[in-house]
């Protein structure tokens, strides 16, 4: 029992170190969300963008964070803006203050939220140094979070394929096992499924937080906060499957060499 608690322990730690950015930067709109001067020569929003800035380049020059993890990082930067460009104008949610540093009336510190996903992907990955048994093809990967980040702009407008989706990423990840090391050196394994439900849902906390926080709001928080809708899980979900494979462009996934394989082979 002693074992199983020092590993769960270091499993913990290791997760808080690959969420290092997204948690500073849900500090961050926690503390300001009471802490900022209303009459502050510097807007809330450009704040935080600048901050987020400075802990990106703090974590590339201490080498908490490579420059190939930060390309990922750039790349949910500007997905992620683009998609907050196209939300906002329908209203599925807003921005209720006012800053400069901003494009169409979004703060460009929203690209960031996105961004924080992207750094905890990458992170994660390099840290448990993932292995994976019946990953798919590259180009079914590509593939399919193309049509899932084509859906989040077109399922208000035409024919919703949020459930095809889903039925479609359970087929071609189904068979998909993740394997890490623990910290006693052992492998150990998950269903990328449940993985990625487990992060969709921690997700989903932090977006409850940064919605309290008041950095945006959904048309039902507007006079008062309250949860947001638990619908939002499938979105994470889905955004899940497009964050993990622009990483694993740059990250290529491995296969994990089977235990009885090495013994054969030895």
């Amino acid at each position: 029992m002693r074992g199983a608690l020092a590993e769960l322990g270091w499993f913990g730690l290791m997760q808080a170190r690959a969420c290092l950015f997204g948690a500073l930067l849900i500090v961050l709109i926690l503390l300001t969300r009471w802490l900022w001067p209303e009459n502050a020569p510097l807007a809330r929003y450009d704040f935080l963008f600048l901050a987020a800035l400075l802990i990106q380049i703090i974590m590339l020059r201490f080498r908490l964070e490579t420059w190939e993890e930060a390309k990922v990082i750039l790349v949910f930067h500007i997905v992620g803006t683009a998609m907050e460009l196209y939300k906002t104008s329908t209203g599925s949610w807003m921005y209720p203050e006012e800053n400069l540093i901003r494009i169409a009336g979004v703060p460009l510190f929203s690209g960031f939220m996105y961004a924080s996903v992207g750094s905890y992907f990458a992170r994660v990955w390099r840290l448990f140094d993932f292995r994976f048994t019946g990953y798919p093809p590259t180009w079914v990967t590509v593939v399919l979070s193309a049509v899932i980040y084509i859906n989040f702009f077109t399922h208000q407008h035409f024919f919703d394929l949020r459930y095809m989706l889903f039925v479609a990423v359970m087929l071609i990840f189904g068979r998909t096992w993740v394997y890490f090391t623990s910290a006693s050196g052992v492998r150990r394994r998950l269903p990328l499924m449940f993985a990625l439900v487990c992060i969709a849902t921690v997700i989903w906390g932090a977006e409850n937080f940064s919605t309290f926080g008041r950095v945006w709001v959904y048309p039902h928080q507007v006079n008062e906060w309250d949860f947001v809708h638990a619908s939002k899980l499938g979105s994470w979900f889905l955004l899940m499957i497009i964050s993990g494979v622009l990483v694993s462009l740059v990250q290529r996934p491995k296969a994990e060499v089977r235990l009885e394989v090495r013994e054969r082979d030895t």
